[in-house]
């Protein structure tokens, strides 16, 4: 449960029934934040856009999060904290996330993308300090960025060095830090030595206490568009001694720790979005019901209709890519890199996609901010956000393009298909394997999988055979994708490649998804949730991604459509997620 804070030094044993302990986390933490819609709760959606409106953090919320113990989600369990899933955590944060997005991320999930450092490198004592810091209610700020480099971190020029009586003296300065004003610590990505290469650059972990006050400052404060409530802004260094205990890992390994951290928060954060889209999608349902156009209600209009439909079954992609790549961390860690890759740079687009689709839906009261549907405006504005910083949508499709090659003639059509526990939600998983993160891989289980579906899924009723026909079509695309790749030139192989081979790397996300949500069908088969086992919703996100890939599949079999309308209504009265956990919800 969420309530209370464990005793310092605590190593509390992993839950003995893992999906009881993470649905129990979720449903406090529902409970504690309350109905959204009701005006009287302290944070409701109109008291967080009026705190929006003002560039504030819902002051509110945070209270109710810190009493809550939410920092404990992100401290591995060993060191007194609830982290033992990643996927678990994804559950967690999408009921904060479906509230605000700026709380989401101003709350916890800087501290999170923080600590991974820690926990994949640190030093035992590194581990307990931070430990202590978040458990204690503290905030730990991540400094990549530097708005001249933008994502060329081996470019950056923020410095680390080596002090002539050991330890460094920091200099230089970081900007666009959320909550690096407020944060008890920051892990700083600083450059240790003047050459050129991916060995230049290390990873220190300052703590506000222990610095000299009158060598650094923060700087001013950005504003912004979107995440209004976030504290953006930067830190100036000048000639700031830390010792040696700070250098987290080795001198050097830099560029390796940021590029591994990136694979647990890169599948982590676009799923926690979902509760946003979710939000989205429920407030446009609302309207929808309620108004009339034409002497119907708008609901009766078939565009709208299919528009309902189609961000209903946008959000079944993208929590099944978000599921096998956070469950693939425990899993398939070699393999890692370019899952979480592709989760970060096709979720977000998509979902700023559905949330476009929606508001074209919801008229003109997509431009208010406030009242029943202002909660759209701000999460429209929110949600892009996730696209951009240190892991942008082109910084991942630069992780993808370098394996494409390798992949290519080392495992698609090859391998071995991923194990069936990547795919079910609810099954237990061992611990973070840290350690056996890597940076590339020769290995695509999950692509296997995709082609090892064409001669298991079943092709008996119309249903069935629109979604063989369909899967047949995704192999053959990943057959060209193949060829394609096998064919690139020397620098089309890597991040500074042609904006075909950027291209190549969208359409091999689209089949890492279309390969997840078949994955996701399969293991549904037999078990307790029946829309899961339904191929109605198969068959039309295998369309919808088909579709994205530019293909003509044939029209969707009469009732499709139908089954997937009837299953947004269901879910809007009975108030359940739109999300592969349909899961119960305050409002």
């Amino acid at each position: 449960m969420l309530t209370g804070s464990p005793p310092q030094g605590a190593h509390p044993a992993p839950a003995l029934d893992q999906e009881a302990d993470v649905a129990a986390r979720v449903a406090e933490l529902e409970t504690r934040l309350g109905d959204p819609t009701d005006p009287s709760n302290e944070v409701s959606y109109a008291r967080l856009l009026a705190a929006d409106e003002a560039g504030e953090m819902s002051e509110a919320g945070e209270r109710i999060l810190d009493e809550a113990v939410l920092n404990a989600e992100f401290v591995p369990r060993e060191h007194g904290g609830r982290l033992d899933r990643i996927d678990s955590l994804v559950r967690v944060m999408r009921q904060v996330f479906r509230r605000d997005v700026a709380l989401g991320l101003g709350y916890g999930v800087t501290s999170f993308m923080a600590g991974v450092n820690v926990w994949t490198a640190g030093s035992a004592e590194q581990r307990e300090r931070l430990a202590r810091i978040l458990l204690d209610g503290g905030k730990v700020s991540v400094a990549y960025h530097e708005l001249a480099h933008g994502n060329d971190f081996v470019r950056n020029e923020f410095e680390a060095r080596p002090a002539p009586d050991g330890g460094f003296r920091l200099a230089g300065e970081k900007q666009v830090i959320n909550n690096a004003d407020r944060a008890a610590a920051w892990v700083l990505f600083s450059r240790t030595s003047p050459a050129p290469g991916s060995r230049s650059h290390s990873v220190l972990l300052g703590e506000r206490a222990e610095l000299d006050a009158d060598t650094y400052k923060v700087l001013p404060r950005y504003g912004a568009t979107g995440v209004r409530g976030c504290h953006l802004s930067g830190l100036h260094f000048e000639d700031t001694p830390v010792g040696d205990a700070a250098l987290v890992g080795e001198v050097g390994q830099g560029v390796e720790l940021a590029l591994r951290a990136f694979q647990i928060t890169r599948a982590a954060v676009p799923g926690m979005a979902l509760g946003a889209a979710d939000t989205a999608l429920r407030t446009v349902v609302s309207f929808a019901r309620g108004r009339e156009l034409y002497r119907k209600s708008v609901m009766d209009i078939p565009h709208a209709r299919a528009t309902l439909s189609g961000a209903f079954l946008d959000l079944l992609i993208c929590d099944s890519l978000s599921l096998t790549a956070t469950r693939a961390v425990h899993l398939l860690p070699e393999e890692t890199s370019v899952y979480a890759a592709a989760t970060k740079y096709l979720v977000p687009k998509m979902l700023t996609e559905t949330m476009h689709d929606l508001s074209i839906v919801l008229g003109a009261r997509f431009y208010v901010r406030e009242g029943e549907f202002g909660i759209f405006q701000k999460h429209i504005r929110d949600l892009p956000v996730l696209s951009l910083g240190h892991a942008g949508s082109a910084a991942c499709q630069a992780t993808i393009i370098p394996q494409l090659a390798r992949l290519a003639r080392r495992s698609w059509f090859s391998g071995e298909a991923a194990p069936g526990a990547l795919f079910r939600p609810r099954e237990d998983l061992p611990g973070i394997p840290f350690e056996r993160l890597t940076l590339a891989s020769g290995r695509d289980s999950l692509s296997a999988s995709l082609v090892a579906s064409v001669d298991e899924l079943p092709s008996g009723s119309p249903v069935e055979r629109a979604v063989h026909s369909v899967a047949l079509k995704m192999m053959d695309e990943l057959r060209q994708l193949q060829e394609s790749s096998l064919a690139l030139a020397p620098q089309d192989r890597t991040a500074l490649a042609s904006p075909g081979t950027f291209a190549l790397a969208d359409r091999y996300a689209v089949l890492l998804a279309a390969a997840s949500v078949i994955g996701v069908w399969q293991q549904a088969q037999g078990g307790d949730d029946a829309f899961l086992a339904d191929p109605a919703w198969l068959a039309a996100v295998l369309h919808r991604l088909a579709v994205r890939l530019g293909q003509h599949p044939a029209d969707l079999p009469d009732g499709v459509d139908a089954r997937i309308h009837e299953e947004v209504l269901r879910r809007f009265e009975q108030r359940r997620s739109f999300d592969l956990y349909d899961t119960p919800l305050a409002g």
